[in-house]
């Protein structure tokens, strides 16, 4: 209840996600959640990018939430509208204490990001894994530098992403990559080769999903 969003829309995996920001640091040109800002009055361009909204409460109002008699068990999927790992969460460590508390419940979880600042929290992610209570899913949208420059400006380059999909996969944590979004004409075909290299890396499991433009993000995109 409040904190946690329920989901029943039958063509999205998860029924529960939980976001530690509001905004995107990386400054994602094709991101749909751009258009949250837009419901607090702020533009989805560069307020999206500049104008971030912590929840330096996430973790206890979390608490409360799991604490609750009439709460029932189910995953929780973190990133799925705004990064945990954006830098914003170098300096306010809100991710890290939402996993501390999801811990100490032996809570499921499922992470997304495009950050290979995920590794910080490798200590706790480890220990989650060896109760099979966590899954990493890193987001890679193509493998080439210069157009990753170009629509992801801030996230982790596609070497550094493929280089903690390694590190995770090593230390025995259920490791996947999210080939998203996947854009007709621009990195369609590089489907194949982002599978590759991921499976070469450890990955174990990989999905998809393709690019949608949902109001402003339309116009930014174009």
């Amino acid at each position: 209840g409040g904190i946690i969003s329920e989901n029943v829309s039958p063509d999205i995996r998860f029924e529960r996600s939980f976001n530690t920001y509001l905004g995107g640091e990386h400054g994602c040109v094709y991101c749909c959640a751009r258009s949250s800002h837009s419901y607090w009055g702020l533009s989805p361009g560069q307020d999206v990018e500049s104008r971030i909204f912590l929840k330096p409460n996430a973790a206890h109002l979390l608490r409360e939430c799991l604490m609750q008699p009439s709460y029932k068990c189910k995953v929780i999927a973190l990133g799925t509208n705004t990064d945990p790992y954006q830098p914003a969460e170098r300096r306010a460590n809100i991710t890290r204490s939402v996993l501390q508390e999801l811990s100490k419940f032996n809570h499921p979880v499922s992470i997304v990001t495009k950050s290979a600042n995920i590794m910080r929290d490798l200590d706790i992610i480890a220990d989650m894994a060896t109760r099979n209570l966590i899954k990493v899913y890193l987001s890679i949208t193509t493998l080439k530098r210069r157009l990753s420059n170009s629509l992801e400006p801030r996230a982790s380059t596609p070497e550094r992403c493929l280089g903690a999909v390694r590190e995770l996969a090593d230390a025995g944590i259920p490791t996947g990559v999210m080939v998203a979004p996947v854009i007709p004409g621009l990195t369609d075909f590089e489907i194949e080769s982002i599978i590759r290299v991921s499976a070469d890396a450890g990955a174990r499991e990989c999905s998809y999903a393709i690019l949608r433009l949902p109001h402003e993000v339309k116009r930014l995109f174009k």
